[in-house]
């Protein structure tokens, strides 16, 4: 048998299981059930680990994190998210809106304008790719005109031609 694995008791019991029933996201709930189980029943971390379906490693880090920082490391950021982006949400949406009021008035907006003013806006240079990115989150599309017309009759238009004159 291993070490027996302990967390500080930051919480108690009950404000841990109030805690798991009020947590939504399976890894987070899975985090507190590791520290309810280290608070409640004291055990080896293979036998944590067993009971919570988690790797022995992973048991020995949440608890570390656990009684070193608390409750906080539970409820942290979790995976994924948009860390490393040049503007929020929102500073996308208002940068945007120039070009949604021109596009609506019927104007042809260029994906390289968007581009250069981008570079302008966050103050160095992007990859193209990264405009393209920004245009599918925030719904946008190529529109490019027909080379032809559907209902065209190329019979009608030489008949026209030649009477043109």
């Amino acid at each position: 048998m291993g070490k027996v694995s302990k967390a500080v008791p930051h919480l108690s019991p009950d404000e841990i299981q109030a805690r798991i029933h009020r947590t939504t996201g399976f890894w987070r709930v899975q985090k507190w059930l590791v520290i309810w189980h280290a608070t409640v029943d004291p055990a080896p971390a293979q036998t944590i680990a067993l009971h919570t379906g988690l790797a022995v490693q992973t048991v020995h880090n949440l608890l570390a994190s656990y009684n070193r920082y608390g409750p906080v490391m539970v409820e942290g950021t979790g995976k994924g998210g948009r860390r490393r982006a040049y503007l929020s949400r929102e500073e996308e949406i208002r940068f945007l809106r120039e070009f949604h009021v021109r596009a609506a008035r019927g104007e042809v907006v260029i994906t390289r304008e968007i581009h250069q003013r981008f570079e302008r806006r966050v103050g160095r240079t992007v990859n193209k790719s990264t405009i393209s990115r920004l245009l599918k989150r925030h719904e946008w599309r190529t529109v490019v005109p027909r080379p032809v017309h559907v209902e065209a009759n190329p019979q009608e238009q030489e008949t026209f031609k030649k009477n043109l004159c």
